[in-house]
């Protein structure tokens, strides 16, 4: 499910869209409905999650398709796993991450169904994950990570509540990502990878302070991990190409203007119009 919306996502920001079936996408992503649940699989025959869920509603907002969603069905699944602290357990095993927090809050913003939870113990549960350098992590008390930032100020964006944040201190520790060679790694002492050039470009764009980091070297060091054959991205220069490490390539491009790509919703990771069509809005804080 994850593959078909990285994809899904990317081609549509490379503008060829009508290239794909869509209603081959739509069979299969109904075949990974579990109707006892409402939640989505990530593939047939498996579990339900909130990681697929996401991607299942992302897929069909793209695809201008979210009639196809059974919407209160989907909205009890994510509901059901919020904790009594206001986390969220990624499916019914009981794993508990921000990442799920902010895949049901992003969720439920896309079917118009933020109702359905309480909002206010969800963002108390994620300030409770931030640390003194600013960052966020998976749960209280864990290591500041630059995707588990993302995911938290989504929430708070989508949310209001991004002035709780200090933008200062957490934009210096995103900015502290970029290495000498214009890549990014999420947290210190990692190597660059192209995926950080949409978890921390995000996270300083939801901050205002985008303009914080070296566009002209992170701009190189993205273009070097395409591929001149097969014309994918990988995760740094010389290894292989795959959809994830594509789409958010040029997702990062997308936000550092590149011509040639649609504009993306720093949020949600979807092109800009898709929003725009649901009239969905996001919380940017000011500089």
């Amino acid at each position: 499910m994850s593959g078909i919306y990285w994809g899904i996502s990317a081609i549509d920001l490379l503008g060829q869209l009508d290239r794909m079936d869509r209603s081959e996408i739509v069979s299969f992503i109904k075949k990974c409905h579990d109707t006892t649940t409402g939640g989505f699989a990530p593939s047939i025959g498996h579990d339900a999650h909130l990681l697929y869920t996401l991607s299942a509603v992302q897929i069909l907002a793209i695809l201008d398709v979210l009639e196809e969603v059974d919407t209160e069905s989907t909205v009890r699944f994510i509901s059901g796993l919020q904790n009594e602290d206001g986390s969220f357990s990624g499916d019914k095993w009981g794993e508990i991450d921000t990442r799920f927090s902010f895949c049901a809050v992003a969720c439920l913003a896309l079917l118009k169904r933020l109702d359905a939870v309480n909002l206010d113990k969800a963002v108390d549960f994620v300030m409770k994950c931030q640390n003194v350098d600013g960052g966020f992590g998976t749960r209280p008390g864990s290591e500041s990570h630059a995707g588990q930032i993302y995911c938290c100020l989504g929430l708070l964006s989508i949310t209001g509540q991004l002035h709780r944040v200090n933008g200062d201190l957490l934009g210096w520790w995103l900015c502290e990502r970029q290495l000498p060679s214009g890549g990014l790694n999420g947290r210190p002492e990692k190597l660059p990878d192209v995926c950080y050039s949409w978890w921390v470009l995000a996270s300083l764009t939801m901050l205002g302070r985008l303009h914080w980091i070296n566009a002209t070297k992170m701009n190189v060091f993205i273009m070097a991990t395409q591929d001149s054959e097969t014309g994918g991205f990988t995760d740094r220069p010389g290894d292989m190409v795959d959809l994830y490490h594509t789409l958010f390539g040029l997702a990062g491009l997308s936000l550092l203007g590149e011509s040639g790509l649609k504009p993306i919703n720093p949020v949600f990771c979807m092109p800009q119009y898709v929003l725009d069509k649901l009239a969905l809005s996001v919380q940017i804080m000011a500089v």
